[in-house]
């Protein structure tokens, strides 16, 4: 399928330290793979968690592997459903966004900053940058052929020789557009 690209659903999750994994789980607790996940070496945990907001809770999948810092990543309609103010940013760019109370079996963790809703994004290697034309950190659309299509604007290219070429939107984006199943998506200039 030239110049298609597979769309995926990331519905909520968090990345834990390993600091506030051994808070949650228990000192030196291994996260147990459940599932690989198209982004080479990540992975769906078994592990599962409730993340606390000011009017409410939601339960939440572990992503692994283990990360630098803990990040929650949810749609805003689970930011809405918590009372939460999750700020719209790429992975990992969590500075000045809201923190929230996070509960596992051995223990709670209270961050004071890390919840957000993802950018839209595609992840793809420098050869899919350059066959599709595009760049890294490049602002570009992409068509979605559903049974409601729908055009995302503002979707951010993150070029990486450790990435699969897929695109990631959220649970609120994937509904949308009736999203479900195998979907694919195409860059509109």
């Amino acid at each position: 399928m030239a110049n298609k690209i597979l769309v995926e659903t990331s519905a909520r999750h968090i990345h834990v330290s390993r600091e506030d994994l051994d808070v949650l789980f228990g000192k030196g607790y291994e996260l147990t793979n459940k599932k690989d996940l198209s982004q080479p070496g990540q992975f769906a945990c078994e592990e599962k968690v409730v993340v606390k907001g000011p009017k409410g809770s939601i339960k939440a999948s572990i992503l692994g592997p283990i990360r630098p810092a803990t990040q929650v990543e949810l749609s805003l309609t689970d930011a809405r459903t918590i009372g939460a103010s999750a700020l719209v940013r790429e992975s990992g760019d969590i500075a000045g966004t809201q923190g929230c109370v996070i509960e596992g079996p051995c223990g709670s963790v209270e961050i004071k900053e890390g919840v957000i809703a993802a950018k839209r994004h595609i992840h793809m290697t420098p050869a899919d940058a350059a066959e599709l034309g595009v760049a890294d950190k490049e602002i570009v659309s992409v068509k979605l052929d559903t049974a409601r299509p729908l055009v995302f604007g503002d979707v951010v290219v993150r070029v990486s020789d450790k990435f699969a070429l897929a695109m990631h939107i959220d649970t609120d984006e994937s509904n949308a557009a009736c999203a479900f199943g195998a979907v694919y998506g195409e860059i509109v200039k």
